[in-house]
């Protein structure tokens, strides 16, 4: 607040500085005093409108240089150029006429008619500048600027056209009346555009510039009705006053629009217009000063006071109705704006957002989908409108995905969320991984669906499964290591008994001390392949370590462990070929069957049945 008060003193300090204005100031006085003190007459009177009427052109183009191309501000401008011009035109005529007839004192009809062509072409522009409101608010606009209007026609016809009814001239009354007709509908368009929000000019050079307009109609005739007799040179000082103030009026509009051109343009002027109050009250103080003049009786005089009493009342009473609801509004549109920038706000958030939002329906269809949708999922997100939800997730993940849904939210109180990774295809075909959060919202009367924040996260989960098959696999055979068996030992725990093999290949020091590391990598890697190849669906091979293998079938059956122990033999003793040479190589198993919940255990008790056939083996082949 102190800030725009210090700014708007500023700007009165300047405007007070402008030395346009201040030469205008002067004038004033000059012309008060050259006309009731002076020698002026009828010549220096048209000369100085003539002037004036210049410099309201000069003033108008270069308003219309400072307006926007084809705006509705530059035709106005452009238009009261044109009035300006025909105004110097017609009181360049009327100053050629008295400056050689200087006893002529009746206005030519040449000067009337340029005057009454300038000002109609203004009034053409004025009713068809744009209005910025519509419906029931245009309407307001309308009353409010045709009560200020009748109140302006009031003191037309009381102080100007009532007053000339009675004069002698023909053209007097013409030149009265069209001139005070004119002005008055000009007065209404300026009046209109004030009490808009589409003014091509500020609030205060607006009021300065009507208020001139209507005193270049009524201001000799104010004059006379205060001063009880004609007095011609007052008379003249009140014609030329009000066109200083016009001219005064645009110097104002141009400092002000140099000065803020480029500053926020201003907002609405306000819910309600004083004016038409302001017009009532005048209207009411001019019935009492022509009531004084007929001097009534007591009887009218007490429903006089008695009407301005009520009209008092009742305006105080709409004023003060009409401030309270405009704080209201006020404040209801500083909630809305708030409200709106909240939503701007949450809106580009969502719109620029990395996650994807989803909101389905109680029928799985789709009902608003996010931007992010289209680089995570390569769909269009106006084209998954309507589309089902569910068929994109992978199958193995429908479970989970269902279960996000399955806690419905109250809505009077903070929604429930749970969240699970699941699968969905993308648009090419291939699935990509999301850490989902889904929030029910059914209940909820503004949302009425399932809302699903979704962000990718196929390349972590990569990474996550790169780095535990590392942990649990063997880097040079690929297969499982000592860690993973311990933990598939560990899922059967609840399941009874577990079966497993220990193999130990016979030979295996020999081949890699004589042939080297690479052919015992070549041999530990066949093996490996060669396991592989025995299992069936669900049986895990380990590489245990070293030369050390183990086998956990799927079925523990003794037939079933026996039968591939002797596969495993048989395929383990077959030669390795090494770039043409072959290896040979030996397997001793191990097997040990008992609860699948003490992994080492069972893998002390296979590998000393290894062990025990080993050295069977052995002593079988030195008999």
């Amino acid at each position: 607040m102190e800030p725009s008060r210090n700014k708007r003193s500023s700007e009165h300090r300047s405007l007070l500085r402008d030395p346009v204005l201040l030469g205008m100031g002067g004038l004033t006085v000059a012309v008060v005093v050259w006309f009731l003190a002076g020698p002026g007459d009828s010549r220096s009177s048209w000369l100085i409108q003539a002037g004036l009427d210049v410099s309201l052109l000069w003033f108008a183009r270069r308003l219309a240089a400072l307006s926007a191309a084809k705006s509705p501000g530059r035709r106005f401008w452009r238009s009261l150029s044109f009035t300006a011009l025909c105004c110097a035109a017609g009181d360049g005529y009327q100053s050629a006429l008295v400056l050689r007839h200087p006893e002529l004192t009746q206005v030519s009809i040449v000067q009337t008619g340029l005057v009454v062509l300038g000002m109609s072409g203004m009034v053409v522009t004025m009713l068809r500048h744009p209005l910025g409101a519509d419906g029931r608010q245009r309407l307001r606009l309308w009353l409010d600027a045709a009560t200020v209007l009748v109140g302006v026609a009031v003191f037309l016809w009381y102080f100007s056209i009532g007053a000339h009814l009675g004069a002698d001239r023909a053209m007097d009354r013409f030149a009265t009346a069209a001139m005070s007709a004119v002005m008055l509908v000009i007065v209404f368009g300026v009046l209109k555009l004030i009490l808009s929000d589409t003014a091509p000019f500020t609030m205060a050079a607006g009021i300065a510039g009507s208020i001139g307009t209507a005193g270049t109609a009524v201001g000799a005739s104010v004059a006379t009705v205060l001063t009880g007799e004609p007095n011609p040179a007052l008379m003249t000082v009140a014609q030329l006053i009000p066109c200083i103030l016009v001219a005064f009026s645009l110097r104002l509009q141009e400092l002000q629009t140099r000065r803020r051109r480029g500053d926020r343009p201003a907002g609405p002027r306000g819910r309600f217009s004083r004016m038409p109050y302001l017009a009532v009250v005048a209207t009411q103080i001019l019935l009492v000063a022509a009531l004084v003049e007929v001097r009534p009786d007591a009887r009218v005089w007490g429903v006089t006071a008695g009407v301005v009493i009520i009209t008092v009342l009742v305006l105080t009473r709409q004023l003060a109705a009409f401030h309270d609801n405009d704080r209201l509004l006020t404040d209801l549109d500083r909630s809305m704006l708030e409200l709106r920038s909240q939503k701007e706000w949450f809106s580009s958030l969502v719109q620029h957002a990395s996650d994807v939002t989803l909101v389905v329906d109680a029928r799985d269809a789709v009902t608003y989908v996010s931007p992010a949708a289209g680089w995570i999922l390569g769909i269009d997100p106006g084209q998954a409108l309507g589309t089902v939800l569910r068929h994109r997730v992978h199958p193995d993940d429908v479970d989970a995905f269902d279960a996000l849904a399955a806690h419905p939210s109250d809505p009077a109180g903070p929604a429930s969320a749970a969240s699970a990774q699941v699968r969905l295809r993308h648009a090419d075909g291939s699935y990509r991984w999301l850490d989902v959060v889904g929030a029910d919202l059914r209940g909820h009367p503004s949302v009425r669906g399932v809302v699903y924040n979704a962000r990718d996260i196929t390349e972590a989960r990569a990474l996550q499964d790169r780095l535990r098959h590392q942990a649990t696999h063997d880097t040079l055979t690929g297969l499982a290591n000592r860690a993973l068996l311990g933990e598939r030992l560990q899922l059967r725990a609840g399941g009874g008994q577990a079966s497993v093999l220990v193999i130990d290949l016979d030979g295996f020091k020999e081949i890699n001390d004589g042939h080297g590391h690479h052919a015992g990598d070549h041999v530990l890697t066949t093996v490996a392949s060669r396991l592989t190849a025995l299992l069936h669906a669900g049986d895990l091979a380990v590489r245990l370590g070293g030369d050390e293998f183990a086998v956990l079938p799927a079925d523990p059956h003794p037939g079933r462990v026996a039968a591939l122990a002797e596969q495993i033999v048989a395929a383990l003793c077959a030669p390795v070929d090494l770039d043409g040479r072959p290896l040979r190589i030996g397997a001793s198993v191990g097997v040990a069957t008992g609860p699948a919940g003490d992994p080492d255990r069972l893998l002390r008790e296979a590998d000393a049945a290894m062990y025990r056939t080993k050295q069977h083996r052995k002593a079988t082949a030195t008999v």
